[in-house]
């Protein structure tokens, strides 16, 4: 029974010696995790996001053979370039694309419907940023009574404020004002937008109480008026301009006081007024980022040990958009000069917050149509909208069939608001309404499909449209009716183009990513708008903002 001895053996306690020695034994094959893990969760210094209002994607390589080394082409060879990028909302407009960007949410949810929206409260239009309770910083004008209280959800930049429990600054820089308070957020160190009445730089009391030394000190140097000393002509040669229509064509529009559209534009001294027309110049980029680079210095954005962010917003190519179109010399030497400035910017983030230390990503809030004379020129689809069904003559219809006055109170964003109570007390029915509006509508060429709101889904539509229109329809703040233009078509005079449509030519925009983090790549996956700021979180790792609905783009996260 040897066997059952040696079984016994084996559960007898071990000896004190036998522990000892089994102490001393070679060390375990691996590295306990807590070992092994970093002590600090890295992260980028700074964070600058840049929105180049009205920048069709395809401005990335239109002009691309012409752009400098270390601008656009810069971005493209460093950077990771999502090529399929599209707005997943319509309308596609300024206040709208901005707040998506940075809360990765919709109007539907994150509540700014438009640039502005019919308030049926108030009985009137309201503006985006529009907010009574603050006033002017840096300026005797009421053009700085705004602040981001109508956005309903957090920015990326509130949720990193969060995260570090407000240590991280955020500033916001634009022309537009909106352009500078939606993307910074609720709880943002700064915003400071531009007033084209006085030539200031300037904020609200929702910020600060009073303009910095710094910003006082940049104002005082006139800089609209240095830049337009001299007329606006183009950066190179006019010939070389290959990629653009003729100079000085009927649908492209003219300076105050011009007598053509043609370069060069003599915009300053006794002709004109620098402060205002400046933002439809080229130099309107190149004094935002200088001001940008002030703001920088000013919160020493990147200098702490924390990440901060700089969210700037170039609103001149929108400006310049609409007046001359897409397919002008006047966008053409925009986005050539606007090269150079990116690439004088990007050297000086290099030097003062270090290659590779910072992320910078580039988008736009939307893109533009070709201008309608443009296209008829060309025999192209798509022409100006006229006045045949204008509120004024629906109305007078409606009076007329169903004895209701005004029962159309306005038309916002591509939708239709009914006044429910004069229709109820002329005894109507608002589907009736509804129904008229609709039919008479169609009968116009340049509407391809209308539809009441609430029965969107119900209502025959390509599901990419039937998404974007869900995603752009805020219940409390929208209307009544869904207008559908036809591709190419809007609503204007005779010169110059627009947007807002969910068409690609309004929807498709640039999204380059490059610096900490970031490998070089591109990927042609569609991607929503709505991705920027959940693949920020991801970045960061901080949560993502209170309203987002996208996705994080695992290409540049992996």
């Amino acid at each position: 029974m040897k066997w059952i001895n040696l079984l016994v053996l084996a559960f007898l306690p071990v000896s004190h010696g036998a522990v000892a020695q089994k102490a001393t034994s070679p060390k375990p094959f691996y590295t306990p995790a807590a070992q092994r893990a970093p002590k600090t969760v890295a992260r980028p210094k700074l964070v600058v996001g840049m929105v180049v209002d009205q920048m069709r994607w395809d401005y990335l390589y239109r002009y691309y053979d012409r752009y400098t080394a270390n601008g656009f082409k810069r971005l493209l060879h460093d950077g990771f370039s999502c090529e399929n990028t599209l707005i997943n909302y319509a309308p596609t407009v300024t206040a709208c694309g901005h707040t998506c960007v940075y809360t990765g949410s919709v109007p539907a949810i994150h509540g700014i419907a438009g640039n502005s929206w019919y308030s049926r409260e108030l009985g009137r239009d309201m503006y985006c940023a529009e907010d009574s309770s603050v006033n002017t910083v840096g300026s005797s004008s009421a053009a700085g009574k705004m602040s981001p209280r109508n956005m309903l959800v957090t920015t990326i930049g509130d949720e990193l404020r969060l995260a570090t429990n407000f240590r991280s600054k955020v500033v916001g820089v634009a022309i537009k004002d909106r352009g500078a308070i939606l993307p910074a957020g609720h709880s943002a160190n700064a915003a400071f937008w531009y007033d084209g009445s006085t030539g200031n730089w300037i904020t609200s009391t929702y910020y600060m109480n009073e303009l910095p030394a710094w910003a006082k000190a940049f104002n005082d140097q006139r800089w609209p008026a240095q830049y337009l000393k001299t007329p606006w002509n183009t950066l190179y040669p006019i010939e070389t301009y290959q990629q653009s229509t003729a100079d000085d064509k009927p649908y492209e529009g003219r300076f105050k006081g011009a007598a053509n559209s043609a370069f060069p534009h003599v915009l300053g001294g006794d002709f004109g007024n620098p402060f205002g027309v400046i933002a439809s110049t080229p130099f309107g980029n190149t004094m935002t980022l200088e001001f940008a680079k002030k703001a920088l210095e000013a919160y020493d954005l990147g200098g702490g040990d924390v990440t901060d962010m700089l969210a700037v917003s170039l609103s001149s190519p929108d400006y310049i958009g609409h007046q001359f179109g897409p397919n002008s010399m006047e966008v053409e030497d925009n986005y050539l000069r606007l090269d150079k400035d990116l690439a004088a910017f990007f050297d000086y983030l290099d030097k003062k917050v270090g290659k590779g230390q910072y992320i910078f990503f580039i988008t736009a809030d939307h893109g533009v149509a070709h201008v309608p004379g443009f296209m008829e020129e060309h025999k192209l689809p798509g022409r100006t909208v006229s006045g045949s069904f204008s509120l004024s003559d629906l109305n007078k219809q409606i009076s007329s069939r169903f004895g209701v006055e005004k029962a159309l109170m306005a038309f916002d964003n591509y939708q239709i608001y009914l006044d429910h109570a004069a229709i109820a007390k002329a005894g109507q029915q608002a589907t009736a309404i509804s129904d008229f509006v609709i039919a008479e509508l169609l009968q116009s060429p340049a509407v391809v499909n209308a539809f009441p709101l609430k029965q969107i889904m119900q209502t025959p539509l390509p599901e990419v449209m039937r998404t974007m229109m869900t995603n752009g329809y805020n219940v409390k703040r929208g209307g009544d009716i869904q207008v559908v233009l036809a591709p190419g078509w809007f609503g204007g005079g005779k010169t110059g183009t627009s947007h807002g449509t969910w068409y690609p030519y309004d929807a498709h925009i640039p999204l380059v990513w490059m610096g900490w983090g970031i490998r070089p790549g591109k990927s042609n996956r569609t991607m929503g708008m709505t991705d920027i700021s959940p693949t920020l979180a991801a970045l960061l790792r901080i949560q993502m903002p209170s309203g987002n609905i996208g996705q994080v783009i695992e290409e540049i996260t992996k």
